[in-house]
């Protein structure tokens, strides 16, 4: 049975976090899904103990989730409407499973405090997806990677969360140059623009963009990625910051 003591958390404060990873020229975001009958799908979160702090908790939860500790990290927003609470999750998790199916598995009473109104903490993360081995948690059936053109239906608003980490990671990409942290350590020219082109969602014009970000001088110039035909192999970069 999942328990979660009140005591041990700071009450009515949550943390909801957006992993973003990079594969097949996709923008893909984790999410598990619940064992319960029902869509019930979720971005990677929980609560706040009362020994540690907000950045502390969301490490914990990421690393929970990755299995890797070495994550870049953004907090980007506090989600915080009047009306933000869990009940009317549990109770449509009660109407489609049964009271008494939901109370094998959650100590109702014990969790009462987690209906109330939440105020979340968002934060996104940057992963090499090729390192992340997705952990699932114990009231999850699957934890998978979507395609954020093709996410499913969250619970609460976390659909909405994710399209507000998409603004502001498209609003960072330049500022801060965290592209590099969806890409595995070596990379080329051509796998950076990818990335650039799938968040910003538009074509940049492949002159210009490699002179930009070459002259930002931040990378390192490796050997020619084999390919076969060496006249024709693209340079391999690595983030030389």
């Amino acid at each position: 049975m999942i328990s979660l003591r009140a005591s041990d958390h700071i009450p009515q404060l949550s943390i909801d976090c957006v992993i973003f990873g990079f594969s097949q020229n996709q923008l893909k975001v984790l999410s598990p899904k619940l064992i319960f009958k029902g869509d019930f799908w979720s971005l990677p979160g929980g609560f706040v103990r009362q020994d540690e702090s907000i950045d502390q908790a969301a490490r914990r939860i990421l690393e929970e989730r990755t299995g890797i500790k070495d994550i870049y990290l953004e907090q980007f927003r506090v989600f915080g409407e009047t009306d933000r609470s869990n009940l009317s999750f549990w109770d449509r998790l009660t109407e489609l499973n049964g009271e008494a199916f939901v109370a094998e598995h959650f100590n109702r009473k014990e969790l009462e405090w987690i209906t109330k109104r939440f105020v979340s903490i968002g934060y996104y993360a940057l992963v090499d997806i090729t390192k992340v081995i997705p952990v699932k948690m114990e009231a999850d059936a699957s934890v998978e990677w979507y395609d954020i053109q093709n996410l499913p239906p969250m619970i609460m608003d976390h659909n909405q969360i994710v399209a507000a980490a998409l603004v502001s990671l498209q609003q960072n990409l330049d500022q801060k140059l965290i592209a590099f942290n969806l890409l595995p350590e070596t990379f080329t020219m051509n796998e950076v623009q990818q990335i650039y082109e799938v968040v910003l969602n538009k074509t940049l014009l492949r002159s210009n963009f490699q002179k930009k970000i070459l002259d930002l001088n931040v990378l390192e110039r490796l050997e020619k990625k084999f390919t076969g035909k060496a006249n024709k192999a693209p340079y391999l970069y690595r983030w030389a910051q």
